[in-house]
């Protein structure tokens, strides 16, 4: 049975959507095209679009009646999770409303169809993007001007303290630069070559002309992607962070895909200090690793490179007897899965939500030759040639200055004519052509399985989540620094700082 509908909430979620349009299509024209020559990235990436929007309604009201979107943004912003700036904040909802878009072009549904749906999809990201940028007091880093600064402060003082310093061209300095490149490669491929399993965020100002860059590297050994099952087994953590402290660098973009751009360059030959860590959902908060002295953490950083590199062999040996549908498969359920993550924290994680292709999107696999796919999505995201994107002849867009958007607004005649379907329903079958998960998710409480994950995960909250720290924001901070409870706030935020309890 519908709803009804507010007219608020119709008008925060059209003012989002066409924040989230512009904010995609300038991303689309300035950054570069992703290919490759393994993967039919194009074919899989529609496909994530239409099975984004066939399931994530549904995921979404399920995750949000266990863990509200704002408590999962509190969550978030403490530490680094895969559901981050690229993947939940602008990919989660720009996915789903790009598969709406396909369905709008093919003249399958109607602006005002699964009113609904979109209503509490954006509703939720929405949310959840205001509570994960709190303390920068933006919904997007293109609001930002391009800046990705969550952490608060006492975070950062942590890392101030223990991030370990380095010169160019020592042991640590060199393990620190192989095993990002290192890091960089696996997750890239773990992710059907695309970069969703890399995020960057900062750049975070530490005087004397420095600047701190976050690099974070998430899915690297058993979990989610049943491919990763007896791959990386020896690497004990599925996440890891990299915090580095550049001097003489300026990082002068960090976009909503977490690209960076720097003035004179990104140049290793800069790096002064580095640290690691690693967070999951059962995790207070960043976890140093390895950071008794430089000697353990070289040592250290040695070791994983070495895993690593054994990892992305056994990954290509593995990849290379997949079919196309394989490969089509994987690479649309890496997309379509960008807020899965939402249900490990909530402790609602079933792998068949996640990881098996709708059967309505399944429906279009037909279309989606490389040519087709590929001209296709030019004309969605770059060219915005699809003859509903139009708007009226006297509209210039933000970036185009075109009378054309990429993404459709729901009609506000659904308040008063009542024409529309509320949603596209809640029972979800599906399935894939890969090999079925088999092996155990890799988690801070050590390897187990899904049952045990989902049961810590909804019984767990870090301490600095408790009612007693969770509103103590900068604004308090600055009228209470001198306070007892602001130095307990300090004590449990910083990294490492909640393990004790």
């Amino acid at each position: 049975m519908a709803r009804e509908i507010k007219y608020p909430e119709l008008l925060e979620t059209n003012s989002f959507l066409r924040n989230l349009s512009d904010t995609t299509y300038w991303l689309c024209i300035t950054r570069t095209v992703q290919q490759s020559k393994l993967f039919p990235m194009n074919p899989y990436m529609l496909l994530s679009y239409l099975n984004s929007f066939y399931r994530l309604p549904t995921l979404l009201r399920e995750i949000d009646a266990a863990t509200p979107a704002e408590e999962l943004g509190d969550r978030v912003r403490e530490a680094s999770f895969k559901v981050n700036t690229v993947n939940a904040a602008w990919g989660m909802p720009t996915f789903y409303l790009l598969g709406r878009e396909m369905l709008l072009n093919w003249g399958l549904i109607r602006p005002q169809d699964a009113a609904e749906d979109v209503i509490d999809v954006l509703d939720f990201s929405r949310r959840f993007n205001l509570s994960y940028h709190r303390n920068d007091g933006h919904i997007t880093n293109k609001e930002f001007g391009d800046r990705s600064q969550f952490l608060p402060e006492r975070t950062l003082d942590g890392f101030a303290d223990q991030l370990i310093g380095v010169g160019d061209g020592d042991r640590l300095h060199t393990a620190t630069v192989k095993l990002l490149a290192q890091l960089s490669q696996y997750a890239f491929l773990a992710h059907c070559e695309c970069r969703i399993g890399i995020h960057n965020s900062g750049p975070y100002n530490f005087g004397d002309n420095r600047q701190l860059l976050m690099r974070d590297f998430f899915d690297l050994t058993e979990g989610d992607y049943p491919w990763l099952d007896g791959i990386a087994v020896t690497l004990p953590h599925n996440n890891i962070t990299i915090p580095i402290v550049f001097k003489d660098t300026d990082f002068r973009l960090v976009d909503d895909w977490a690209s960076f751009e720097a003035e004179p360059g990104y140049d290793a030959a800069n790096i002064q200090a580095v640290g690691m860590y690693t967070s999951d959902p059962l995790t207070e908060g960043y976890v140093p690793i390895a950071m008794d002295n430089a000697e353990t953490l070289a040592e250290t950083m040695e070791q994983y490179r070495d895993i690593l590199a054994e990892a992305t062999s056994d990954l290509w040996k593995r990849m290379a007897t997949w079919t196309r549908e394989q490969q089509i498969d994987a690479g649309a359920l890496v997309y379509s899965s960008v807020a899965k993550d939402f249900a490990h924290l909530a402790g609602t994680y079933r792998q068949s939500d996640w990881f098996e292709l709708d059967d309505r999107a399944q429906r279009f696999k037909v279309l989606m030759n490389d040519e087709y796919a590929r001209d296709h999505l030019a004309e969605m995201v770059g060219l915005l040639g699809l003859p509903h994107q139009k708007a009226n002849p006297y509209t210039m867009a933000r970036y185009s200055g075109l009378n054309q958007n990429m993404i459709s607004a729901v009609p506000f005649s659904i308040l008063s004519e009542g024409d529309y379907a509320p949603t596209v329903g809640a029972e979800l079958s599906g399935r894939s052509s890969l090999d079925p998960k088999t092996g155990l998710w890799t988690t801070s409480a050590g390897r187990i399985g899904i049952d045990e994950y989902n049961a810590k995960a909804a019984a767990f909250a870090p301490t600095i989540h408790d009612q007693r720290f969770r509103y103590l924001d900068e604004e308090w901070v600055k009228w209470n620094h001198g306070t007892e409870k602001a130095a307990e706030l300090y004590r449990v935020g910083r990294p490492g700082g909640g393990q004790d309890r």
